[in-house]
């Protein structure tokens, strides 16, 4: 570093997230293209990006500088506006000294500024040890004290050098910003009377100059202000990129031991954070034993209790299956042990068994650590790995040694009490979450740009959309596919503006969330190993590395995950068991069912599989139907087969046809059998389908050890050619070591790597297989239970609870509409067996009003709306929640009908509100209320209220519930339907060749894209009567594509024909037309009957307006005015100027000017 010039000691990474456009990566490498020595980042208040940069630093042989720029409070005058200091890294103190200021910026100093955390003057003086300071320019004290014109100064700076001896450096800045010139003069002059040093920074926010708009833009997304916008703070400016160190040498020329001092200072930083080592945390054991024995003892009880559970003890044959059992655990004990992991396993059962006693479900285990026996006899997995072929190795390889990764699912809504649990017991100052990183993607950027810029929302919203919603979509990606986004953006100069921005800040680190299951437990206190952070309330506790670099930090992470499925088999054996217990019967264990029942392969046969966990997606049912599982382990190659590589590889066509016996039955192949193989291939009728199978072929034919073996199936994924054929040489040796012919190993070991990079791990195919099954067993068994807790589960999702309201009626179970004097917050089972809609379920109704209402139905039912607000309480209900109510029909029973209930919602708020003021003041009647009082009708002033039309009910039934209930769409078009098709959905016979016609209402699309590219779009119609699904390829669907909407009837013409392949009929569309091109084509005219007094000049005008707005420019509708008055009748038929296109609001604006009767088509 001796020959080196300048070291920038500033600059903002992404993860500043205020400010700073600066990649990591990009960070290190303009340091060594620039042949800088050294580099700093000193992000703002985070140690964020500190693993990243380390490691893209050492890697780029450019030394690591790490510091944080901190916001400080002076105590003395917490009401002044904080100032900025740069604290860098000088030793492994200083670096443990800005980690615990960091965490400590957030845990307690975040309460005094909304935008940012601070830290207190006082906080630095008691972490000041191996830390080299930067007095922040014109916003540091002293800068600020400068600018200000202070008087005591010099005794501001006096404070800072004696705090930091011999490390306290005047930082200047020369960035084109006001005010820099007048801090950098009487920084000298202060430098020469104290003898302080001064330092040259630039406080990088961006690499290139002509990233500097970007950054603006990226300022502005986080203020919520736009670019224009002449209020905002201007803080940066355009020289604020990487200068190279002839730049900077230039720009202070005339100060050059600033120049000098920057790279003194770098050669002062030393930061070496050890990465790759674990330390694992302590479990508690009893006083006076050895880990390893109590480890030891544990597993070995927990043999004994499994043991029990799966055989009988007084068989024949038990001795010789225990053997296997003994074996295998003390093989898995002495690993663990030799590997120093028994803590681990200890940590793990520990939590595990305190959910289990406190009701809260877990998982049956995840990924490969279900075929761990110790884990199985632990209790920590709850599928024996001997029954199924799972391989410890797989899971943890003694000749690799990395830390084992248990992956465990708990119930959604406790997941964070077996979190909670873990903190107390391990403190709450070693354990926390992990942080994840949001970044801005391609949908949100475009709209976060165009808001910043001042464009309108309409033409931000459209470019948005034009971006398909996938996971890892990009900018690129949608580029490359939608044409529609090229034509759009080409055609349209502010549209390209945006993409040009849009692109530089996609993918840009934008805010902090938690990860999902994430947690670690420290060894000794969080603080020791990573920076902390939380939200302004000191809750959320996380760290502030994310998930791999707070591994390589060296804490063990543990996933704590969520899985919903859990949730709803609980709530199910909650309700089945509450009636056995009715019933006088022993409660459903149910990890005791039977896992080859026939009749729950009976319903996967029928593919009747909605619901059911993993099997639901249409592509696997159509898996279902060709495979027909009929044993457990056709549900775990299931999970394994429905994969892009195994579909396109026609590993599962062979797969189903050797299954059905319609293909030979090879061990692996039939070119190349080999009858040793059998035993490992046979549960996949010969095809290698597991990486467990790759390892047992690489130990049954060329003695592997299952160690070995699973570095050869890695190796295999990984297709690196040079390790490939290494692996290929020793696999021939070791199977002509077991004499096998050299030709057939060699073709067999093409055929295992081939299959390879498919292999599906069969532990986590397994224990997710168990849980598919659980759920298909209760579906056979108890469906009503089962159906109400998984649409409780999804209660939210209006989309889903339709599906699985539908579900419902095709299994024959009786669903009963939301009632406030039955249903309860979640959908739960009636006395007869049938599912009860839950009140939590109908949008716009809280979980607190909910529980209002079934508290106060503890008294009795209501008994009208007014009893019902009464006894509710206006407090806990208003109008919007009873608006809800009304329009779902939950409140049905308590008046004569919606529209009248509609109208009195206000009366019966007032009248609860008064009798609720009157109960307070103390006033009621002594003698009871009047019989007058209680006999009178409430509802009677309201008796007028227009009765609903079908639409208006439907419609509110449709907002509130997400489905029609008492009624359809289709029925206000039943008497025009005869005249546009011949026959229901229901009626439809299959024709080859012949086009049909049919109706009906659009209640789902889905559009993909073809081979060649073009759109597929599939449409499923009902007429209540069936429902059909219809594909209309490209051209037919790019014409109709303004026309097929959900909830809009249609008609449609195309070839019906025999779906072999589901069952049922399919259409492919030939045309699609919306009813008012139906009505134009199969009606002669619109008629309208008048007399003179209905046509008087104003409500001819009003006439005029609306037959204005539906006028058609191409085909239309003549309109024909059956006329008469005292003198004549006749008809008259407007002149084609006046053609309109007869669509609903048309004729609806018609009918209320002339009476329903008096308006009609004429087919």
């Amino acid at each position: 570093m001796s020959d080196a010039s300048f070291v920038h000691l500033r600059a903002h990474s992404e993860f500043s997230l205020y400010d700073g456009l600066v990649r990591v990566k990009e960070l290190v490498k303009h340091a060594a293209q620039e042949q800088m020595p050294a580099v700093a980042l000193t992000d703002q208040t985070n140690f964020y990006a500190l693993v990243k940069f380390f490691k893209a630093a050492t890697a780029a042989g450019v030394k690591p500088i790490c510091g944080v720029d901190f916001w400080v409070v002076d105590d003395a005058d917490p009401e002044l506006p904080p100032t900025q200091l740069t604290l860098l890294v000088k030793n492994g103190l200083g670096y443990r000294n800005l980690t615990e200021l960091v965490s400590k910026a957030y845990a307690e100093g975040q309460s005094l500024d909304p935008e940012r955390a601070l830290i207190y003057k006082s906080w630095i003086a008691e972490k000041s040890e191996g830390v080299i300071a930067l007095s922040g320019g014109r916003r540091g004290e002293i800068g600020q004290a400068i600018l200000s014109g202070q008087a005591d100064v010099e005794a501001r700076l006096k404070f800072w050098m004696d705090l930091f001896p011999n490390s306290f450096y005047l930082e200047l800045v020369r960035t084109g910003r006001p005010d820099e010139e007048a801090v950098i003069h009487k920084s000298i002059e202060l430098a020469q009377s104290l003898g302080c040093p001064v330092v040259a920074t630039n406080e990088v926010m961006f690499v290139r100059e002509d990233d500097f708009d970007a950054h603006e833009a990226r300022v502005c997304i986080n203020q919520g202000r736009t670019l224009d916008d002449p209020t905002r703070p201007r803080d940066y400016s355009d020289q604020q990129y990487f200068k190279s160190s002839e730049e900077m040498i230039e720009l202070f020329s005339d100060i050059p031991s600033a120049i000098e001092n920057s790279v003194e200072i770098a050669k002062r930083c030393n930061i070496e954070i050890e990465l790759g080592t674990y330390y694992l945390p302590r479990f508690p054991i009893p006083e006076g034993v050895l880990m390893d024995d109590y480890f030891r003892k544990v597993s070995e009880v927990g043999l004994e209790e499994r043991l029990d559970f799966l055989f009988d003890r007084n068989s024949e044959e038990f001795a010789e299956i225990r053997k296997a059992y003994d074996e295998r655990l003390k093989f898995e004990l002495d690993i663990i042990i030799q590997m120093g992991f028994p803590g681990y396993f200890l940590i793990v059962m520990d939590f595990i068994k305190w959910a289990k006693e406190n009701g809260i479900p877990v998982g049956p285990g995840r990924g490969s650590g279900a075929g761990s026996l110790v884990a199985y006899v632990l209790k920590i997995t709850d599928l024996d790995p001997l029954e199924y072929d799972l391989l410890f190795e797989r899971f943890l390889n003694p000749e690799r040694v990395s830390m084992p990764d248990f992956d465990i699912d708990f119930c959604m809504d406790n997941r964070d009490q077996v979190i909670d649990y873990v903190a107390q017991t391990y403190g709450r100052d070693a354990v926390s979450q992990i942080i994840t990183f949001g970044t801005m993607a391609a949908k949100a950027v475009v709209r976060d740009v165009a808001r910043v810029q001042g464009k309108p929302f309409g033409l931000a919203d459209r470019l948005s959309k034009l971006i398909p919603f996938e996971v890892g979509m990009t900018l690129n990606k949608a580029w490359e596919q939608e044409d529609a986004l090229r034509e759009f953006v080409e055609g349209s100069e502010e549209a390209q503006e945006i993409m040009e921005m849009a692109y530089k800040l996609e993918g840009v680190t934008r805010n902090v969330g938690k990860h999902a299951g994430g947690v670690v437990i420290s060894p000794t206190k969080l603080t020791d190993f990573s920076a902390t952070y939380c939200d302004a309330e000191g809750q959320g506790l996380v760290t502030q590395f994310d998930k791999n670099d707070v591994e390589e930090a060296g804490l063990v992470k543990f996933d704590f995950l969520g899985l919903r499925t859990l949730t709803i088999i609980d709530w199910a054996l909650e309700t089945i068991n509450k009636q056995k217990e009715i019933e006088g019967e022993e409660p459903l264990r149910i990890e005791a069912i039977d896992l080859e029942d026939p009749e729950v392969y009976a319903l996967l046969k029928r593919a009747e599989t909605t619901a059911v966990f993993q099997l639901e997606s249409s592509g696997m049912k159509d898996l279902i139907r060709r495979l027909l599982p009929s044993r457990f382990e056709d549900i775990v190659a299931l999970v394994a087969l429905f994969r892009p590589g195994p579909l396109q590889s026609g590993m599962v066509d062979d797969f189903i046809n050797r299954k059905h016996g319609r293909a030979e039955m090879a061990w692996p192949h039939p070119d190349y059998q080999l009858d040793s193989l059998q035993p490992v291939l046979e549960p996949t009728y010969g095809i290698i389908l597991y990486q467990e199978q790759v390892m047992q072929i690489a130990q049954v034919m060329a003695g592997y050890t299952l160690g070995g073996a699973d570095m050869l199936r890695r190796a295999m994924g990984k297709k690196k050619p040079e390790e490939m054929a290494k692996q290929r040489h020793l696999f021939i040796e070791g199977s002509n070591a077991q004499g096998i012919d050299e030709k057939l190993a060699g073709n067999i070991f093409d055929l295992v790597e081939k299959f390879a990079g498919y292999g599906f791990n069969k532990s986590h195919s397994a224990a997710y297989a168990l849980v598919s099954y659980q759920t298909a067993w209760l579906k056979t068994y108890y469906p009503a239970p089962f159906m109400a807790a998984v649409m409780s589960s999804d209660m939210q999702n209006t989309d889903k609870v339709v599906i699985f309201i539908e579900e419902c009626r095709q299994m024959k179970l009786k669903v009963l509409l939301p009632d406030v004097n039955l249903s309860e917050f979640k959908f739960t089972v009636g006395p007869n067996q049938e599912v009860v809609y839950g009140l939590g379920a109908v949008k716009g109704v809280g979980e607190g009003p909910v529980e209002a209402i079934m508290e106060a139905r503890k008294e009795g039912p209501f008994k009208d709306l007014f009893d019902f607000c009464k006894r509710v309480g206006s407090k806990k209900l208003n109008k919007r929640v009873l608006e809800s109510l009304v329009r779902s029909g939950a409140v049905d029973a308590l008046g004569p009908n919606r529209a009248v209930l509609w109208a009195s919602i206000s009366a019966a708020l007032q009248s609860a509100d008064q009798d609720a003021r009157n109960q307070d003041a103390g006033m009621f009647d002594l003698f009871g209320e009047s019989e007058e009082v209680v006999d009178a009708d409430p509802f009677e002033q309201f008796m007028n209220a227009r009765e609903w039309s079908d639409k208006e009910r439907l419609n509110g039934e449709k907002d509130t519930l997400g489905l029609y209930v008492t009624g359809h769409p289709i029925d206000e078009y039943e008497p025009e339907l005869k005249h546009f098709v011949s026959r229901k959905l229901q009626e439809l016979q299959p024709a080859r060749g012949r086009a049909q016609k049919m109706a009906g209402l659009v209640v789902d699309l889905r559009v993909k894209k073809t081979k060649r590219g073009d759109n597929l779009c599939f449409v499923t119609l009902d007429d209540r009567s069936a429902r059909i699904d219809v594909s209309l390829y490209g051209e037919t669907y790019d014409e109709a594509r303004r026309l097929i909407q959900k909830d809009k009837v249609i008609v449609v013409e195309g070839e019906v024909a025999q779906d072999d392949y589901n069952g049922g009929l399919k259409v492919r569309g030939q045309q699609v037309l919306s009813v008012a091109d139906a009505r134009i084509r199969y009606a002669k005219s619109l008629t309208i009957k008048a007399d003179a007094k209905a046509l008087s000049q104003q409500n001819l005008r009003v006439l005029q307006e609306s037959l204005k707005k539906a006028r058609a420019y191409q085909q239309g509708m003549p309109v024909v005015i059956d006329y008469s008055c005292a003198e004549a009748k006749g008809l008259v038929e407007l002149g084609s100027e006046w053609i309109v296109s007869p669509d609903d609001d048309l004729m609806q604006s018609l009918r209320e000017q002339f009476g329903n009767q008096s308006v009609a088509l004429i087919y």
